[in-house]
């Protein structure tokens, strides 16, 4: 009996030769491992769940269509980040509306530079502080342009090198540096004043 893990049956070079070859099972490997992280990278620049998941949907469709034009230049991922931040990027063209506001963001939504002191507090006014905290985050985020806001999701929520976010966005790591210092320069500002305020009142 075969001790071989999905992960050891599944590696990209083989996932990709078998998307190429049009084969059912493959795909549904390709859904399996990164329907999650598209949707992650869709809602974090969207902000709209609804639009999220018909974006991913799309995101795959796209793949299935164009499995045969990539080219193993760059990896898998980075193919798909790609292809999601352009849809991303062509709904909001596309709809050319205000990015709205959802309450209960997902679990990775708070990012890891970004986090209250003391958030390991769990008591009622705690949550409640940390539940506003993270939705002024969001507000301010919401308020960038989808660019740059990109940028930062590949980074803070996928944890990717700047390398990997140039690749993604087809853009110099010099612009991704400056971006990402854009965001979170604007956070920081935007989060101290969040915070000043609460001292005040």
């Amino acid at each position: 009996m075969s001790n071989k893990t999905d992960k050891d049956l599944w590696d990209e070079k083989r996932l990709v030769s078998c998307l190429k070859q049009g084969q059912e099972e493959a795909f549904r490997m390709l859904i399996r491992q990164f329907q999650g992280r598209l949707f992650g990278i869709a809602y974090g620049i969207t902000l709209d769940r609804e639009e999220s998941r018909d974006i991913v949907q799309e995101v795959f469709l796209k793949v299935h269509r164009n499995i045969h034009g990539f080219r193993e230049e760059s990896k898998l991922s980075t193919w798909l980040y790609r292809i999601t931040v352009n849809v991303c990027l062509n709904w909001q063209r596309r709809w050319k509306r205000r990015f709205r506001w959802h309450h209960q963001p997902l679990e990775r939504e708070k990012a890891r530079d970004y986090q209250e002191p003391g958030a390991d507090d769990d008591s009622p006014g705690k949550l409640y502080e940390q539940k506003e905290f993270a939705k002024k985050m969001w507000q301010t985020l919401e308020a960038l342009p989808a660019e740059s806001r990109a940028a930062f999701v590949l980074k803070e929520m996928e944890g990717l090198s700047y390398e990997e976010i140039s690749q993604a966005l087809n853009i110099k790591k010099g612009t991704v540096s400056s971006r990402l210092f854009y965001v979170r320069k604007k956070l920081r500002e935007e989060l101290k004043k969040y915070l000043e305020g609460k001292e005040r009142s």
